[in-house]
């Protein structure tokens, strides 16, 4: 018998396996949050298998996502940046995984760690959404809109209401698989666990 699956992964193998075992799992380790921002704010504008496709470029570019290597880069290294081919050559944006890296650590100065500060928002517990079609999954909230203006007076760029709620999907901050998807009921049950 086929798994019901959200119907945003389609057939492709790579967002299927995504899919199942990365998008809406809690995540509370920093290193993987920064990544997951890192690629969000590549992301927008653009959809998210471009990003996913590229994912492992990206990893090798920006030196495994180590934010503290990435709050360092010179002008050269950003140069080097907007040559390769392999990940999203924007300027604004690979300025920008610059100084999300510096605003990053200055939140993990503040609060400890980036994930005690980012699931503070939500009480350190996932929301549990009941979406019974893609058609209800929102593209933002206003628990989004606030985050987004928080990580901006931060300093944080590219932290639009949008990039914030699918940085809050991909990290399991919220559960917007539908219920009619297998990993729906997975995770819930997981994070009762917990």
């Amino acid at each position: 018998m086929t798994k019901q699956r959200c119907a945003w992964c389609g057939d492709d193998p790579l967002y299927i396996a995504y899919h199942d075992t990365e998008w809406g799992v809690p995540v509370y380790d920093d290193q993987t949050l920064f990544e997951f921002l890192l690629l969000e704010t590549f992301q927008a504008g653009l959809s998210w298998i471009t990003i996913l496709r590229k994912r492992e470029n990206f990893r090798e570019a920006f030196d495994g996502f180590d934010y503290k290597k990435i709050a360092q880069y010179n002008q050269n290294k950003i140069d080097s940046l907007l040559t390769n081919t392999g990940i999203i050559r924007n300027k604004l944006k690979v300025k920008s995984a610059v100084s999300n890296a510096q605003s990053f650590m200055k939140v993990q100065e503040e609060f400890g760690s980036f994930s005690t500060y980012i699931w503070g928002f939500v009480d350190g517990k996932p929301i549990q959404n009941e979406l019974k079609s893609l058609k209800n999954v929102p593209a933002n909230t206003p628990l989004s809109d606030t985050i987004s203006k928080d990580l901006k007076k931060r300093g944080f760029k590219f932290v639009g209401s949008t990039v914030v709620y699918a940085h809050m999907q991909a990290t399991g901050m919220v559960n917007d698989h539908v219920t009619s998807c297998f990993r729906h009921k997975e995770i819930k049950k997981e994070v009762q666990k917990n």
